[in-house]
């Protein structure tokens, strides 16, 4: 396992010189993921990556900016695209996505190439924004019809440390009626889940702690403002609606790139375990 750092994301914070250089470091070794759009390494501020947002966003982000794993993959990576075979020790438990979790992705994929084939929405991307903001449902522990076993919350956005979303649904989605938190496997907020939640399994509600309502939510989120996903300028835009943070980007783009390289299946709940966001 790459090594990783750990860092709370705060609004209109900037990292240390030592934490930026480090990050740096490691997400050069993850070439050519770590490169932006534009060629660089990115300035820390989401708008020189040419920043858009979607419409229905709370504080131009999915997630209310909330913290995310920032573990990065394994140097050493698969090399033989869609195989199952021939993949390294150190990138094998990496490179494996929970069943369920993987089918929700792939079914994402398909529907908006049907309702919105110009996006060009690769389930990678999907996998590797789930394996950021939850380990991949906390390694696939999910039930039978892809919900949570038990309820993925980030922290109360108070204003305290994260940015301040006061309560906008009562409670209902994240049991606090004080203050918004991010919610489910792709962390949405109730503001953004209120205007981007799906019914991708068919069962009449739109649940964001339900896996396969959650990707398509987050597909049809990412090719939000006519995007091309095809296109690195694009998907910079659509990572960065998510969270507005280049390291962020940086982090989504490192597995993103390696889930391009090979992925395999593996049974629910048994994924690798990211390292505790702070």
């Amino acid at each position: 396992m790459a090594a990783h750092i750990r860092r709370r994301l705060r609004k209109g914070a900037t990292t240390t010189a030592v934490a930026a250089a480090a990050v740096a470091a490691l997400a050069a070794s993850q070439a050519p993921a770590a490169t932006l759009a534009d060629g660089s390494a990115g300035s820390g501020d989401p708008k020189a990556a040419g920043e858009d947002t979607a419409s229905g966003e709370t504080d131009g982000a999915a997630t209310g900016n909330s913290p995310y794993y920032t573990d990065l993959p394994p140097l050493v990576t698969p090399d033989r695209p869609g195989s199952s075979s021939g993949l390294p020790a150190a990138g094998s438990a990496e490179a494996g996505i929970p069943a369920s979790v993987l089918a929700a992705y792939k079914q994402a994929e398909q529907t908006v190439a049907t309702t919105d084939p110009s996006c060009r929405l690769p389930w990678q991307l999907l996998a590797a924004i789930g394996k950021v903001e939850s380990g991949q449902a906390r390694g696939g522990r999910v039930d039978a019809n892809g919900t949570t076993t038990s309820p993925i919350l980030g922290p109360a956005l108070n204003g305290q440390g994260f940015a301040l979303i006061k309560d906008t649904d009562g409670g209902a989605y994240d049991s606090d009626s004080v203050h918004d938190r991010a919610v489910g496997p792709m962390q949405f907020i109730p503001s953004t889940w209120a205007s981007w939640g799906q019914d991708a399994n068919g069962d009449g509600r739109k649940d964001p702690n339900n896996i396969y309502d959650a990707a398509l939510a987050a597909g049809r989120y990412l090719c939000a403002n006519d995007r091309d996903l095809a296109l690195a300028a694009d998907l910079d835009k659509a990572v960065l609606s998510y969270n507005r943070s280049t390291e962020y980007l940086r982090t989504v783009r490192s597995w993103y790139s390696y889930y391009q390289r090979g992925t395999h299946e593996i049974p629910d709940g048994t994924g690798t375990l990211p390292s505790t966001p702070s």
